[in-house]
């Protein structure tokens, strides 16, 4: 999968000519790869690796929630897009970490997650709050307000 979207995202954008007009032979335009990301998507981050995790989580000035979850978790398909709605909503007060346990045990081991979905609550490097399982959105809020200091 992960070579399938690598290629993809090296193809660029391809514009499509306006409708009805057509498009002549020639050589091909020269393409960008650049692409947008909203807000939300800045501040929710994949982890990468430890060191990763230790540069953009530990090591992080702003409080950090992260989020450890597993492909084949149901609740974690329910609770992530709804966590990470939440956390965009606080217009870069807090970031979010994704952690897949299946890529990172050591980090799942490291943490003590026992069951996914985990949030761990995180500032200054240190967990400063936690819950497993799935949250509605007022109590998602409550967790983020709580950690920001809101």
């Amino acid at each position: 999968q992960r070579l399938v979207l690598q290629r993809l995202l090296s193809l660029g954008p391809r514009a499509l000519p306006p409708q009805g007009q057509r498009t002549l032979p020639g050589p091909p335009a020269p393409r960008s790869r650049t692409f947008g990301t909203s807000a939300g998507c800045r501040s929710t981050f994949n982890v990468q690796d430890g060191s990763d995790f230790q540069d953009r989580v530990v090591n992080n000035p702003k409080p950090v929630v992260v989020d450890f979850h597993a492909q084949w978790c149901g609740p974690c398909k329910i609770l992530g897009p709804r966590l990470e709605k939440m956390v965009a909503k606080q217009e870069g007060k807090v970031l979010m970490a994704k952690v897949d346990i299946d890529d990172h045990t050591d980090l799942a081991i490291e943490y003590e997650v026992s069951a996914v979905p985990t949030v761990l609550a995180m500032k200054n490097g240190d967990v400063v709050d936690k819950f497993v399982g799935i949250k509605d959105e007022d109590q998602l809020e409550a967790f983020l307000k709580k950690l920001i200091g809101a």
